[in-house]
């Protein structure tokens, strides 16, 4: 089971897709039977022996327990679905159906029905915790309890059987979602959630799957093709937007023979105070390991032999003040500007900064202490340029908008302030959202190494240099936390996510520019798992 186990956690690419509500669901589900003359139970069998096969594959008919955990709506018929298939199959399986009330669909009872035709045994019901089986922890669990049209949290005998499949650490595999868990808004009992080994999901993803409150329950997924309306699903807006190397591949933009480092333009990198010059030196240089064409640092004195000695491909213009950013002044109009990163909320850099707002022309990323400034001077909101770039860390981003109860609500703030105040906001995370006003992005690269010191003045870094070079703020954005993540992906195989420093980061930028284009073997993936 330890080999399967390994398997599972294999995923399979996620192939750039829309996330959808569960209405979208539903409505695509009803126009898919419609439009293709079946009935409801043709598509539960359909959906179920993907499963079936998925599952089938894994195991080559390996005898191992299966416990098939049925409700007795849809998601028990798919479970149904399942425990008869691998019953023809000749696997070893138990099958069990939450007896909680005598409400059944028309779908579950028709494939209820079924199991008699190929065993002699029927589905046990369950009615109480007495009826709770033995799990050893070499068995496999199938949860087909509850899907997506859950509306309350399980309570009773329900719950502890969900606690009980828990801590069995048996392999749980989810059908669809986890059960207890919703696929669009907030946890109302984290004790009454099953916690997936790996979940097969219909057709997309869920949002679920995404943040950080609710991922925890479903770290590892594949997404099975169960052929709903594709016309429909194009038509619909969707709730959130996945962005992956296929999206890479179509935001990159390749040099021409005769381009030359104007042709990237030259950007600003404002940062540092006394002890921080560090977050303005890593901002510079994966500003030009990302390809802008020219950097000039804006620092304080005190950092101006740190930078001149450490980067000598950037140029540095020092402030009149030893140790903080006092009056920011150049010479040049920059392409690009970054500004904020260990740079202090001394009273004469906020003085400064609101005078910079108001008079800067250049696409913008604003970072750290420049955003801890705006949150301390609200005043400032107003002086914001529009569609500037807002990439705050956790604590950052609760300054900027407020403290919030769930990540369904953060999200929410995030996107009411980003269509107020017309700026595309972050929020960083193992998937980070990238938020345009109503429309949510989902990055799919990205590690646990990446949480260090310095990573956030790399990203900053990377956005300015890809804005330098002429990408639109949504595309440097949704390009820039892109690659930053997959350089952390490349780092992380280097170094281990332990030992991830933010400067390792930035050498993997090249590997992260190379990996657009590259087709991964399954080699490469399962050395990846």
């Amino acid at each position: 089971m330890i080999l399967f186990k390994k398997l599972a956690n294999l995923q399979e690419e996620i192939l750039s897709m829309k996330l959808f509500s569960n209405q979208q669901f539903y409505k695509a589900d009803a126009i898919t039977i419609e439009n293709q003359k079946m009935q409801s139970v043709d598509l539960m069998e359909h959906a179920a022996t993907l499963c079936f096969n998925w599952l089938h594959e894994k195991l080559e008919g390996a005898q191992v327990p299966i416990h098939v955990f049925c409700g007795i709506g849809n998601n028990g018929g798919d479970g149904l679905v399942m425990a008869r298939l691998l019953l023809i199959h000749g696997y070893h399986v138990n099958v069990y159906i939450t007896n909680f009330t005598d409400k059944r669909s028309p779908d579950f009872l028709i494939n209820y029905n079924l199991i008699k035709e190929v065993s002699s045994e029927w589905p046990i019901l369950m009615t109480s915790e007495e009826d709770f089986p033995k799990l050893n922890t070499e068995d496999i669990i199938i949860d087909a309890l509850f899907g997506i049209g859950l509306n309350r949290a399980p309570k009773g005998w329900v719950k502890q059987l969900i606690q009980h499949l828990n801590n069995s650490e048996a392999f749980i595999l989810a059908i669809d979602i986890p059960s207890g868990l919703y696929s669009n808004k907030a946890i109302e009992d984290t004790e009454a959630i099953i916690k997936a080994d790996h979940s097969l999901t219909f057709q997309a993803p869920k949002l679920a799957f995404f943040l950080p409150e609710t991922a925890v329950f479903c770290l590892s997924f594949d997404v099975l093709d169960i052929g709903l309306d594709q016309e429909y699903l194009n038509s619909e807006d969707p709730i959130a937007t996945l962005f992956d190397k296929y999206d890479a591949q179509e935001l990159y933009r390749p040099r021409s023979k005769f381009d030359h480092k104007g042709t990237y333009g030259h950007c600003l990198i404002v940062g540092g105070s006394y002890g921080k010059i560090g977050a303005t030196y890593l901002a510079c240089k994966a500003a030009l390991k990302i390809g802008a064409g020219m950097v000039t640092a804006f620092v304080p004195k005190c950092g101006y032999s740190i930078l001149q000695s450490s980067l000598p491909e950037a140029m540095v213009i020092t402030d009149s003040s030893n140790e903080y950013i006092e009056s920011i002044a150049i010479n040049f109009a920059p392409s690009a500007i970054g500004i904020g990163m260990g740079m202090s909320t001394n009273k004469k850099t906020v003085s400064t900064f609101k005078e910079f707002l108001l008079n800067t022309k250049s696409p913008l990323v604003i970072d750290a202490d420049a955003l801890n400034c705006i949150s301390e001077n609200n005043e400032l909101l107003k002086s914001i340029p529009k569609d500037s770039i807002l990439t705050p860390h956790p604590g950052e981003l609760k300054r900027l908008i407020g403290d919030w109860e769930d990540d369904y609500q953060k999200m929410e703030m995030a996107k009411f302030f980003s269509e107020k105040h017309q700026v595309i906001l972050l929020i960083k995370g193992a998937n980070t959202l990238i938020i345009n006003n109503g429309d949510v992005y989902i990055n799919t690269t990205g590690n646990p190494g990446m949480a260090t010191a310095g990573c956030g003045d790399v990203l900053a870094g990377i956005l300015t240099g890809l804005l330098s070079q002429g990408y639109l703020p949504l595309e440097a954005a949704l390009f820039g936390v892109y690659l930053h993540g997959d350089a952390g992906d490349i780092a992380s195989k280097d170094h281990g996510f332990e030992a991830i420093l933010a400067s390792d980061i930035i050498d993997a930028i090249s590997t992260a520019y190379l990996n657009i284009f590259l087709e991964e073997t399954k080699e490469d993936n399962k050395s990846n798992a």
